[in-house]
């Protein structure tokens, strides 16, 4: 049975109980992978996953129920469940159900038709004849892996809402792996899209060369320097304390930015953006898990906190308005906050310019240990790093196996240059995150 033909059911279900304050979100993906070793596919994967949820309000309390059969049984069932369930609760928090009858922005997207499986395994397996024809110091060990994932939510409620969103992407990820005769290094890219439009000569080359700049070095010198984190790095260290711009966060005090909306909370040259358009997000949506219309928003504009990032029982909390970033992990997963695409805003100057200005410092473009090393509530973090010196303003020899320690909170503070070649590392899905070069003063390295 598909989602429409479910949905009058459950209608139907909920008329014949009396129950008019109700919602009925669908979520369902299918996936395709095909992973490659030496010369030959080692791994082929086809799923399919999803289901609904539905929630009530009965004497003022929500229900929940969910299911991933979509059946006339199940129907009922959830209908059921779901309004004994609200029976059962003692909480006494405000409920909340999306408004029908909002304007949403038109998504841009230039839809285009997905590889067959014969398709995807061919391209698979020419990436990987790429990787090892990079460069001689290839070895055994790289891999190239295809991807095709399909996405559909729906939302349906008694007040008017009736959404429905469906996409896909497609793409490469290659792995180059290369040794030197005493050392082994790996870096991987990927690339989404058209997969007869990906550059597969470029991928390879991009992968491999990224693994070779992790040959040799040594660590850096202990001290404290000015930073320079690539765009990769950058997206990488935002991407792990980007829960501090949560409002959920923030009222249950995991967030040292409650209250401080208003407030100057990084340096002027910083602006955060949420842009759930953002050309370069493979999956763009224009409503949130509650049917909000979602929309480009500063978060930090010239250093200042414009705003955290809402659902509509945070907002109601907070007094505010939601900011369309309600999210659900899955289709019966509560109900959160997310960033759609967070990225800083590019500076004016090249990164060249921005390293010019640099006597004696270190360039990072790697970040291990994000989980382990980093505390997004007190935002403390300890990363294994590797990159380069930087030395008379040019970049010059690699340095590896080195600490970078600080407070992100105060690296916002830091921040005294921002180059202008932002980039948004490849995500496949919803949430991305981007930076460009960031020039940072006074973070300690522990090295030798």
């Amino acid at each position: 049975m598909d989602f429409n033909a479910f949905k009058q059911l459950v209608i139907d279900c909920c008329e014949k109980a009396g129950i008019t304050e109700y919602e009925l979100y669908y979520q369902a993906g299918s996936s395709i992978s095909v992973d490659t070793f030496r010369h030959s596919i080692n791994e082929f994967s086809s799923s399919r996953t999803g289901g609904v949820c539905f929630r009530c309000i009965v004497g003022g309390k929500m229900g929940y129920a969910s299911t991933e059969e979509l059946s006339p049984a199940q129907a009922m069932a959830i209908v059921t469940k779901a309004a004994d369930s609200a029976a059962l609760l003692e909480s006494e928090e405000q409920v909340f159900l999306g408004e029908g009858g909002q304007e949403y922005a038109p998504l841009c997207t230039t839809p285009y038709g997905l590889p067959t499986t014969e398709e995807l395994i061919a391209v698979t397996l020419q990436m990987q004849e790429k990787l090892y024809a990079a460069n001689p110091a290839v070895i055994d060990g790289c891999q190239a892996n295809g991807i095709v994932e399909q996405c559909e939510i729906a939302i349906c409620n008694s007040r008017g809402l009736d959404l429905q969103y469906s996409n896909h992407v497609s793409g490469l990820v290659a792995l180059g792996v290369v040794s030197d005769g005493k050392e082994m290094a790996n870096d991987y890219q990927i690339k989404l899209g058209k997969l007869d439009e990906i550059d597969t000569d470029a991928l390879a080359k991009k992968a491999v060369d990224g693994a070779i700049a992790g040959l040799g070095g040594e660590p850096a010198p202990t001290g404290q320097y000015p930073v320079v984190f690539d765009p990769d790095a950058m997206s990488a260290l935002l991407s792990t304390f980007s829960g501090i711009f949560s409002s959920e966060a923030a009222q249950k005090g995991l967030s040292q930015l409650g209250g401080k909306e208003g407030e100057q909370i990084a340096s002027e040259i910083v602006t955060l953006v949420d842009d759930p358009f953002h050309k370069e997000n493979p999956m763009p949506i224009n409503f949130d898990a509650e049917g909000s219309p979602t929309y480009k928003k500063n978060i930090i504009e010239n250093g200042r906190l414009c705003t955290l990032l809402y659902n509509l029982k945070t907002a109601a909390v907070a007094g505010k308005a939601t900011t369309g970033n309600a999210s659900k992990s899955g289709y019966d997963a509560a109900v959160g906050v997310r960033p759609f695409t967070m990225f800083i805003a590019p500076g004016k100057v090249s990164e060249a310019e921005l390293l010019s200005e640099i006597d004696h410092g270190v360039y990072i473009h790697s970040l291990g240990g994000l989980h382990a090393g980093a505390n997004p509530i007190s935002g403390d973090f300890s990363l294994q790093s590797a990159g380069f010196m930087i030395e008379n303003g040019v970049r010059t020899r690699a340095v590896k196996s080195f600490t970078v320690a600080g407070n992100f909170y105060q690296l916002l503070k830091d921040i005294t240059a921002i180059a202008d070649n932002c980039t948004l590392p490849m995500a496949m899905g919803m949430t991305a995150f981007g930076a460009p070069s960031v020039r940072v003063d006074g973070l300690s390295i522990a090295g030798k």
